[in-house]
């Protein structure tokens, strides 16, 4: 009779959260300028995956979202049980909109990088008012990211002279080719990596914002959570974790960004 007890209570706990019925999968979204080989991304991710898996003794899989439109639908359709995605306003619309969970964002935490050639005058960001500001498209996060840190600087994006690229690659191009005057690229991105070599320096460095986090299906609960987050955050404390994290190409990963993360819609202003 006990033993019966037992194991319908084992099944009942499946049928209230399914998070322990299955093997789980972890959608890794990398943006726009993400790679595009789902084998590629799989060997990125499966080593964060196991560290997942083994905290809360699951199998994880990871599955590669190539396009915006499949990780907003998975999310709002809840197919996901796990997901990791930049830009950062995909996770915050899944909690926000879908009710997913937050677990962690990865470290340093993203920021806008307003840009000028080295020899440029401009040494404060008022001295830009008036001049030709090059930035992404202006649907794309970094944009909206860029508006609203100039915009809590005094400088209304409406009443500049805007240039819009689709990449933010082509931002420091445009700069040394003269077709604008300052520009906006996010600080993890590749070509604010290599400003020195392409003759670009800093002018202006916007408020953190928690970058490519990770949120969690509503079925799992509380001290699952719990139990993902001190993995994540042990990782760079041995060298199998600090393998995890130079594959996935990050420093560690925070888990006490969940406020700023909730208020990152309202302060982009969707």
């Amino acid at each position: 009779m006990k033993i019966w007890l037992t194991a319908f209570v084992w099944v009942l706990s499946l049928c209230v959260n399914p998070a322990h019925a299955k093997d789980l999968i972890l959608a890794i979204s990398e943006g726009s300028s993400g790679g595009t080989d789902h084998a590629r991304v799989i060997v990125k991710y499966q080593g964060l995956a196991d560290a997942i898996g083994k905290s809360i003794n699951q199998k994880v899989n990871v599955v590669f979202i190539r396009e915006f439109e499949a990780l907003e639908d998975g999310l709002k359709n809840k197919r996901f049980d796990l997901a990791m995605a930049r830009p950062s306003d995909y996770p915050a619309r899944g909690m926000r909109d879908h009710g997913y969970q937050y677990v962690a964002s990865a470290r340093p935490d993203g920021q806008c990088l307003i840009i000028v050639p080295t020899e440029s005058p401009y040494q404060k960001l008022a001295d830009i008012k008036g001049k030709r500001i090059v930035l992404p498209d202006a649907s794309s996060y970094m944009a909206r990211f860029c508006a609203a840190e100039l915009r809590d600087q005094g400088i209304n994006l409406d009443k500049e002279r805007i240039e819009r690229v689709r990449e933010q690659g082509a931002v420091p191009f445009y700069l040394s080719n003269k077709f604008g005057d300052v520009g906006g690229v996010a600080s993890y991105a590749g070509v604010a990596k290599s400003l020195d070599k392409s003759g670009h320096r800093v002018l202006h460095t916007s408020v953190s914002q928690p970058y490519f986090p990770l949120i969690a299906h509503q079925s799992f609960d509380a001290a699952q959570i719990a139990a993902m987050q001190s993995a994540l955050r042990a990782l760079p404390e041995t060298e199998p974790g600090r393998t995890v994290l130079k594959s996935v190409g990050i420093q560690g990963f925070d888990a006490t960004t969940e406020k700023r993360l909730r208020n990152l819609l309202p302060w982009l202003g969707l």
